[in-house]
């Protein structure tokens, strides 16, 4: 997701046009304070209030805080003017106190003025008495910083006491040194029987070392030497291979150990990719916007409908344009939360929904696919019992969303969709979706979202008419009013500096989003105009299996994947096969040489946003190509992909929650927030992270990863929305591969 990279560059521009000279720190200066009477010795000033009763008590600024409040920020603590430098290096410390204990107060550092953005944020449970201190480096510059204490949001009054604050600049950046466990790193979930088996040791050593693999009872049941690979640049380690593909006997809690060291437990099966299977599925219903989210079919994840106009919430069904884009509101409601904040994209929910339905369709024309593992009454929906695959019962509730986010006939732009529906401002962590008081607005519509909507209801018109004719027949209908309306608007982009309250999700080029909506339309249709136009575009015959893999913004591979698997009369169709094969070749190649085994190689080793879910989706090819071919060797790519995701890589850490010994739970979220809140869960099992992000926008990324390589860019905390987010796209990769895995019993 590469959508908040221009909300930082939009951000620096503002800010660089309204800044005057910067007077109180200079960059590479010695340490400055930043913070005015931070000791609060004998006066407030100059900090202000806001909804709380607060005065000076020995020494300390204390304030009676009221209950009843909805928001972090209905209460606070501040002070403005506060000077920062890009690039420059601050310790924000403070000592606070609660009474009762157990609140969470929301530190922030941001600006002060609107849009209010957060440019470094903790959120520490408070004792009676405490001391915090957190290192960041600053994102922009700014004479119109902002530190503020937000301590609303408690149904009961109670105490907040701060004294010695300081926001120091230049100081030296903090050394991150994350806990990466025994250097020998495994697949932490499970390796098929009959599978590939591969672990990565790190090790200084020369020359190949011994390793013996162990059972739950620690008996030696395989031995064998590593393979030393010298320096891996995606990690700046030096590695060995160890291969124990040899052992094909099934079971649990088996470890691997060489060089002294003994890995984290694995299993040798396939009921964990079973279970995968239905919790990478299962985690659509707890993102579905407009909707009471049941705890009886999600324990632990209960909670009120989000986004239905009842208040604070200003609700999605009655939703205006944005000032100057339009004269009507829509009914926008329900639909998918895109990641961890309230906004709906329809170019990402396109690309979500697509790979989800693609899932259910891969499995009623592979030879190893099971359609009844998806069916009715496997995921354990509100819909379950309908007699519609569940997995088409989830993907429905995004697609009816899509829909409505098409605009009606008779306005300017009539048929074209709208790119997204989000809050007129950021939103704090953490806020459930029913307690989101923010306005909600619709953004102009654009060529890519209406192609996104084409491509996505084609393929449903296809899918659904066994189930429901009617819907089939109005999604297909509304498929092709979006391509007629895209034909008649090729050109209509999103701004890029549309990032104010949700992502921009910009991208100036729709030739791929047209060649996969003319794919789907054929696939669906068989009509002639749509062969003609497949056959006629540029990207029929271009290599779109590109390193980074296929992605919102590079939706090309989706139309050649389902062109090559849904059975058609398209001429030329075994080209399109084999164009497949080559592009898995080519991630079979990028396998072969990573010590990692990853089908994963970016250019220059710049791990982009959201590289989990590119390793998953070229690791997608991959099995696409054993789909076709039947040849072994994709199969064991495309298992040995899974591999990195869930343990075998630099950090040692499955990025998904639940699944392995040590696994990401934190991903940045407002309701699966335990980190922040208590009370909130972490995200449920089967949720993917974004993984490594070489570029690190966010602040607290910032301020641990300077310098990093490749795998290390990740962190696994709330507050790393570049590296640790979670979002509909993301899992729908995950989703797909291991329904492919699972059917390779």
């Amino acid at each position: 997701m590469n959508r908040r990279r221009t909300a930082l560059l939009s951000l620096a521009a503002l800010l660089g046009a309204a800044l005057t000279a910067l007077p109180a720190q200079q960059a590479g200066a010695d340490e400055t304070e930043q913070v005015r009477n931070g000791t609060f010795d004998t006066t407030a000033d100059p900090w202000w209030t806001s909804n709380v009763t607060a005065g000076l008590t020995d020494g300390r600024l204390c304030a009676d805080v009221p209950g009843g409040t909805v928001n972090r920020w209905d209460s606070a603590v501040g002070q403005n003017d506060i000077t920062l430098l890009k690039g420059t290096t601050y310790r924000f410390s403070f000592s606070a106190s609660g009474v009762p204990e157990g609140h969470v107060v929301r530190a922030v550092v941001g600006l002060g003025a609107a849009p209010y953005d957060t440019w470094y944020e903790a959120t520490p449970v408070l004792s009676p008495s405490g001391s915090y201190a957190y290192t960041f480096t600053a994102p922009v510059d700014s004479a119109q910083g902002q530190v503020a204490f937000q301590v609303g949001g408690s149904a009961d009054p109670w105490r907040f006491c701060l004294d010695d604050v300081s926001l120091l600049g230049g100081v030296p950046p903090e050394v991150y040194e994350p806990d990466t466990g025994p250097r020998v790193r495994v697949n932490q979930v499970a390796y098929l029987p009959g599978g590939p088996k591969n672990a990565t040791l790190v090790t200084d050593a020369a020359g190949r070392l011994p390793w013996r693999l162990r059972n739950a009872a620690g008996t030696t049941v395989a031995k064998g030497w590593s393979v030393p690979r010298g320096l891996d640049a995606s990690s700046g380690q030096r590695v060995h291979s160890i291969d124990f593909g040899a052992f094909r006997k099934g079971g649990t809690g088996f470890t691997l150990v060489a060089d002294g060291e003994t890995s984290r437990p694995f299993d040798i099966g396939t009921a964990a990719y079973r279970r995968l299977r239905v919790d990478a599925a299962k985690y659509y219903y707890t993102q579905r916007s407009g909707i009471a989210i049941r705890d009886d079919l999600r324990p632990g994840y209960g909670r009120a409908a989000g986004h239905v106009g009842v208040a604070p919430n200003q609700g999605d069904a009655s939703v205006p344009c944005r000032p100057g884009v339009c004269d009507y509101t829509l009914d926008v409601s329900g639909g998918w939360y895109d990641a961890g904040d309230h906004g709906k994209y329809v170019v990402n929910g396109g690309i979500a929904v697509w790979e989800l339905m693609s899932t259910y369709e891969r499995s009623l024309h592979a030879r190893t696919g099971h359609p009844a593992a998806l069916g009715d009454g496997t995921l354990a929906l509100p819909e379950s019992g309908n007699r519609t695959p569940d997995i088409l019962d989830e993907a429905r509730w995004e697609l009816d969303f899509l829909l409505r986010m098409q605009v009606p006939a008779g306005q300017p732009l009539a048929g074209m969709a709208h790119h997204k529906v989000h809050d007129e401002q950021w939103t704090g962590l953490p806020l459930l979706p029913d307690d989101d008081p923010q306005k909600r607005e619709l953004h102009p519509p654009t060529t890519t979202a209406t192609l996104n909507l084409a491509a996505a209801a084609a393929q449903a018109a296809r899918l659904y008419k066994p189930y429901d004719k009617a819907f089939a027949a109005k999604a297909l209908k509304a498929a092709r009013t979006a391509w007629t309306a895209a034909v008649a608007h090729p050109k209509v982009y999103a701004d890029p500096a549309d990032a104010t309250g949700g992502g921009a999700y910009n991208d100036d080029d729709a030739t791929d989003e047209f060649y996969w909506a003319a794919a789907e339309l054929y696939l669906t249709t068989g009509e002639k105009q749509y062969a003609d136009f497949v056959a006629g575009s540029p990207v029929h015959t271009a290599d779109v299996f590109v390193p980074y893999g296929f992605d919102w913004s590079r939706t090309a591979a989706a139309g050649r994947l389902d062109l090559a698997l849904v059975p058609s009369k398209l001429p030329g169709r075994d080209k399109v096969r084999r164009s497949v094969v080559r592009g898995a070749d080519t991630y079979l190649a990028a396998l072969a040489a990573q010590p990692y085994g990853m089908p994963y190689a970016p250019d220059g080793n710049r791990y982009d946003w959201g590289s989990s879910h590119q390793v998953l989706n070229n690791a997608v090819v991959i099995a696409t190509a054993y789909d076709l071919t039947g040849a072994s060797k994709y199969r064991d790519g495309a298992l040995e992909s899974m591999d990195y995701v869930l343990g075998r890589n630099a950090l040692n850490i499955s990025y998904v929650t639940g699944y392995g010994e040590v696994n990401s739970h934190r991903q940045h979220s407002r309701w699966y927030a335990h980190q922040l809140d208590p009370s909130l869960p972490d995200p449920p099992a089967g949720t993917l992270a974004g993984g490594p992000n070489s570029s690190i926008q966010d602040p607290f990324a910032q301020g641990k990863l300077q310098g990093c390589v490749g795998q290390f860019c990740y962190i696994d905390d709330i507050q790393s929305w570049s590296t640790n987010e979670t979002a509909i796209n993301w899992n729908a990769a995950l989703a797909r591969m291991a329904s492919f895995v699972a059917d390779q019993q």
